[in-house]
Parts: C-alpha cells; structure tokens; sequence
C-alpha cells in the first residue's frame, strides 16, 4: 500500500519494487545509501560550480560598456567563450546532478520519515563540506536559473 501521509516505519518501498526494506539492517542501509546519495548530490553541485567558475574566469573580457555609451548592447557573457568541450562537460555535469535531485526528491516522496531524514541530513552535511564558501552566492548571482 503506498502512504500518503508521513509514517515511521522500516517497511518502505523506495523508488523502485525491488527496493522494499522490511528489517532493520536492510532499513537502516538504505538510509545510509541514501545519506550518501545526498552528499553526493552536493559534491556534485560543487564541482559544477568550481568548473564554471574555472572555465568562465578564463577569457579576460574588455570592460562593458556603461549604459549610457550603449543602452541596448548587453555585455558579452563569459560562457560565450567556453570551448565546446567545456560547455558539453558542464551540461553533463548538470544533468548527472540533477538526476540525482530528482531521485532524491522521489525517495522523499516515499513519505518514510527516517528517508526524509537521511536525505536531508546527507543535504546538510554535503553542504557543510562542499558548499559553505561563497562560489555558490558568486554563481547564484551571475544566474538566476540552475542550468549551467
């Protein structure tokens, strides 16, 4: 039977039929694999972000023009010069990430408390290792959406 509301339990499906626990050690492996799935998620995230900010920090670009010189000419934008070598592994690197994202957010979705827990956890210290410096905010602010 699936859950629609949050329960505690070691008898859960997590994404696929085969993926049942019904003991404790089984249960309690998953969420560890799970964690680790997390923090995975994370470390990817960063390694994304260090790439675009290697490769994009590459090209030295001549200053914009202000708005005043030329109102209607944006400034060219750094990823314009990546090679097309370093374009495909970012776009890669993206969508093994969020992949990833999506299989965790589907674990989630199994509504199990303890999965919601590793996987948040596993979140939370992926980020603690891997995200607490400001290249996150430097590429949050360069981009507004999450594509690379």
């Amino acid at each position: 039977m699936m859950h629609i509301t949050f329960y505690w339990g070691k008898k859960a499906t997590i994404l696929f039929d085969s993926w049942r626990t019904d003991s404790w050690p089984g249960y309690l492996l998953s969420l560890l694999a799970l964690f680790a799935a997390a923090f995975f998620y994370q470390y990817m995230e960063d390694r994304r972000v260090r790439f675009k900010i290697l490769a994009g920090s590459k090209p030295s670009l001549p200053p914009p023009p202000s708005a005043v010189e030329a109102p209607f000419l944006l400034p060219p934008s750094a990823s314009a010069f990546f090679r097309p070598s370093a374009r495909l592994a970012s776009a890669l690197l993206f969508g093994v990430n969020s992949a990833v994202g999506y299989l965790l957010m589907l674990a989630v979705m199994s509504y199990n408390v303890g999965v919601f827990v590793a996987v948040v956890a596993g979140l939370t210290v992926g980020c603690f290792f891997f995200i607490s410096g400001g290249e996150a905010d430097f590429v949050a602010s360069q981009n507004s959406c999450g594509c690379p």
